[in-house]
């Protein structure tokens, strides 16, 4: 096969394809993977990528779960900055949640006012996800209609006042109304009730604040997401989840056949309640960071099936919100920046467990591109998009904040020394990111070679 007629071909040792992992090239025309064939077999193309002897070749990493805080709040994040870092860390797909811009993604004006702002601004491809909250019912069709990909509730507050979060019973109503039509209800689950009930966080000490958001309220209002999913029969969808207590419910739902997916984030799977320093707010997130006991038992969960992926919940913020003159959990924003870093981060403890890197890409890429129905998505095969990674597994580095392309430069992650450096990322065929990561190598490769904000506002469907 020598079809000379590819735009792209990429030939390596270890090509992570649907087909299996092993020597291939692909072979690229019109944006879309058009063969994948054993190596040796001479395909030519317009440009010749040759992977060298520790690099392999993923398919692009899809996170479902990107605050990107434009428009209204750009100073904590943006469509340009959180995109670069996406590209940055081999994600080429991100959809962003429809909280904490203003205005949130409530209705179809809203939407597009979304898309006006991130326009010609997107280093990586972007959906949107609506938001369900209390009044909007009568929007969801026609949000759903306009490309969502689903919608995000909360059954606590929800940070900003904007979004208020639902009561169990107008969760019920709007899972009912999605279920019409085959939509997806996504829920930040914990039960303000018991947090309210908690001891009240205050302070640098983060037992105090981690004893404020306790696992029993994540149980609870995960309990009450399985009996609504039960009852209406649509589809719900767990986020960020924390609380390892909550598996044997959640194992016994999907048993049951209930629709419901669950995911968990890097934050959760590698860092510790018993290793964060008093007053680091930078480790600040809601639900918390929990023990060691707690984090094998999240990791059982991946690998049982309980848990189906993984995405980042990067939550951005400026510096002063997260309080760090005074280090106080009780006034500190809770998020997590770590788009850029995810793979680094699951890989380091995936490899230290003699978990390979074909079950990361499932919890990382295929399964999040799966929960969208994004079929081009996910999967190096023919007929997807052109999205990879150039990824060298084995070699490391440490990360600095401030060489993030996150655009403020705070990460619980700072000084740690991680194993697997993005060095490449395609977008449909075009090279838009990579280089050392943790680096801003925009500035040094990037913009001189021209990179454009190629990347697509995507639709449903």
């Amino acid at each position: 096969m020598t079809d000379s007629n590819f735009d792209l071909v990429l030939r390596g040792t270890q090509v992570y394809a649907g087909a299996g992992t092993g020597a291939w090239e692909v072979g690229v025309r019109g944006g879309s993977v058009a063969a994948v064939v054993p190596l040796g077999t001479g395909l030519r193309g317009e440009r010749v990528v040759e992977l060298s002897g520790d690099e392999v070749l993923l398919p692009g990493l899809v996170d479902t779960h990107v605050h990107v805080n434009e428009p209204g709040r750009t100073e904590w994040e943006g469509f340009a900055s959180a995109t670069r870092a996406a590209a940055a860390g081999g994600v080429t797909t991100i959809i962003d949640m429809p909280l904490n811009s203003i205005p949130p993604t409530v209705s179809v004006e809203a939407l597009e006012a979304k898309r006006e702002a991130a326009s010609g601004q997107a280093f990586v491809d972007v959906g949107f996800w609506g938001g369900a909250v209390p009044g909007n019912t009568g929007n969801l069709r026609p949000l759903h209609e306009a490309g969502v990909f689903g919608f995000k509730c909360f059954l606590v507050h929800s940070g900003v006042d904007e979004f208020p979060h639902l009561e169990p019973e107008e969760m019920e109503k709007d899972l009912a109304e999605l279920a019409s039509f085959d939509s997806l209800l996504i829920v930040h689950a914990e039960d303000p009730r018991v947090i309210a009930e908690a001891p009240e966080p205050s302070g640098p000490e983060y037992s105090g604040f981690l004893a404020s958001r306790p696992r029993s309220a994540e149980n609870n209002a995960i309990a009450q997401v399985i009996d609504v999913a039960r009852r209406s029969r649509g589809r719900a969808h767990i986020l960020h989840l924390s609380s390892a207590e909550a598996l044997p419910m959640i194992a016994a739902a999907k048993r049951e056949g209930i629709r419901l997916t669950v995911e968990t984030c890097p934050h959760y799977l590698t860092l510790l309640a018993e290793e964060i320093p008093d007053g680091a707010t930078a480790f600040k997130c809601c639900p918390p960071i929990r023990e060691a006991s707690n984090r094998e038992l999240l990791w059982q969960g991946l690998l049982d099936g309980t848990i189906d992926f993984i995405v980042s919940d990067h939550s951005p913020s400026t510096l002063d919100l997260k309080d760090l003159e005074h280090g106080d959990f009780g006034v500190a924003w809770g998020g997590v920046s770590s788009l850029q870093l995810g793979l680094s981060l699951i890989w380091t403890e995936a490899r230290r467990r003699g978990i390979p890197l074909e079950t990361v890409l499932e919890w990382m890429s295929r399964r999040p591109a799966e929960l969208a129905g994004l079929g081009r998505k996910g999967r190096l095969e023919v007929g997807a998009d052109a999205d990879f990674a150039v990824f060298a597994p084995e070699q490391s580095f440490v990360v600095d904040a401030a060489r993030l392309h996150h655009k403020n430069p705070i990460t619980p992650y700072a000084g740690k020394e991680l194993t697997g450096v993005v060095r490449r990322t395609f977008l449909r065929g075009a090279e838009v990111g990579g280089g050392m990561a943790g680096v801003k190598s925009w500035e040094k490769a990037g913009e001189a070679a021209g990179v454009e904000a190629t990347g697509r506002l995507l639709r449903r469907g």
